[in-house]
């Protein structure tokens, strides 16, 4: 028998069956009675991360998309083309909430003072399932947000804000004094430029388009490269000097872009070098990848000599190793920056069954930058 005090609402699930086809659907779903120490919110904004998309369309061909039914009944399916089906093996008969993070109103509360203190506040939240209309959550996964914001302001608090400061931490902490970033003029990117304006740190943006790059220096960037022109490496060659990064975050990940980031490096430190040196500079040059807007392989040609690293940074991984008082440190100056360092900015809001449209998931569906969509999984449902 349910619970009384439990509230049920729809919720966004993603199922790949053993057969290859991708099912996506809502789900009408409990959100149980808060625990001392848990509370209950309702989800009014989460954003559509290029991570979420990842747990949201698996390896499906999105050309072979088909919609049925209306209203909660519709369903949106697709193929997995049988080379990728091995990759999905894990998650296959499985059926998956979605949404990494999110934000809205608290509805519910344990008795623990920590959550009766959240009761009726707006809070951010990052703990999965977030594509749904009701959560119940911990208070410490929990963010309150300051007065007079709204869940849409607060519903990227966690993986972009998070993210961008990270990549600051990791730099200062390996010893780096400067930063490269690819994809910069997404919602991360142009956080990221703001967070290193205010902390007065070197900063490399790479883009594609000429209006991304007008963009970011219209924004104050000072080191704007178009990954596009004709002139790509000498105009990244001279930031690197400019900067002397020695670090790079690439969104990427496939083709050939973090292995001319290297290059760049290893002719912008021997530019300065005060001696020659058979095997390269003696700087360590290090590119993380932490994403996979171009799922091609990584190419790279090894001129950049013998000091250097590819490897994978993933957020949750970082803070893990960084530990809980800095971790809270980070999440602390996201809500002091919260409309202004951390401000998102966002092409539309959708409901549940708009997010399983054809044309809209062909639209968010692209991951173009600056094209980031809201989920408002109550819109359109009466309270």
């Amino acid at each position: 028998m349910s619970n009384p005090n439990t509230r049920h609402g729809l919720q966004l699930r993603s199922l790949i069956k053993p057969d290859g086809e991708l099912e996506l659907s809502l789900a009408t779903v409990e959100a149980p009675a808060p625990a001392p120490d848990e509370v209950v919110v309702r989800i009014e904004a989460a954003p559509i991360n290029p991570s979420d998309m990842g747990l949201l369309f698996g390896a499906a061909d999105l050309e072979t998309l088909r919609v049925s039914g209306s209203g909660a009944h519709t369903v949106a399916t697709a193929r997995v083309p049988e080379r990728a089906l091995k990759a999905m093996a894990g998650r296959l008969g499985q059926s998956l909430p979605v949404g990494n993070e999110g934000a809205g109103v608290v509805v519910d509360a344990g008795r623990s003072p920590a959550a009766q203190a959240l009761l009726g506040k707006t809070v951010a939240m990052l703990g999965g399932a977030m594509y749904t209309q009701y959560r119940t959550i911990k208070d410490e996964q929990c963010l309150l947000l300051p007065p007079g914001a709204t869940p849409a302001d607060g519903a990227s608090c966690f993986v972009n804000p998070l993210t961008a400061l990270g990549m600051v931490e990791t730099m200062r902490r390996e010893g780096h004094k400067a930063l490269v970033h690819t994809a910069a003029a997404s919602n991360l990117g142009q956080m990221l430029n703001r967070i290193c304006i205010k902390d007065k740190v070197g900063l490399v943006n790479i883009v594609r388009k000429p209006e991304q790059e007008a963009l970011l220096r219209a924004a104050g960037a000072k080191h704007v490269c178009d990954a596009a022109s004709p002139t790509f490496m000498a105009d990244l060659t001279q930031a690197l000097v400019e900067t002397g990064a020695t670090l790079a975050f690439d969104a990427t990940g496939g083709g050939k872009l973090a292995g001319q980031i290297l290059t760049g490096m290893e002719v912008a430190l021997n530019k300065t070098a005060k001696e020659y040196s058979r095997y390269g500079s003696t700087t360590h040059k290090q590119v993380y990848l932490y994403g996979g807007l171009d799922t091609s392989p990584t190419e790279f040609t090894r001129n950049f000599g013998m000091a250097w690293g590819i490897g994978g940074w993933l957020l949750t991984p970082f803070l893990q190793r960084i530990g809980p008082q800095a971790t809270q440190a980070l999440k602390q100056r996201v809500a002091d920056e919260l409309k202004t360092t951390f401000a998102s900015r966002y092409s539309g809001q959708i409901s549940l069954v708009e997010a399983l449209q054809p044309a809209v998931i062909a639209g968010y569906g692209q991951r173009a930058t600056g094209a980031k969509v809201l989920i408002n999984p109550n819109k359109d449902v009466a309270s």
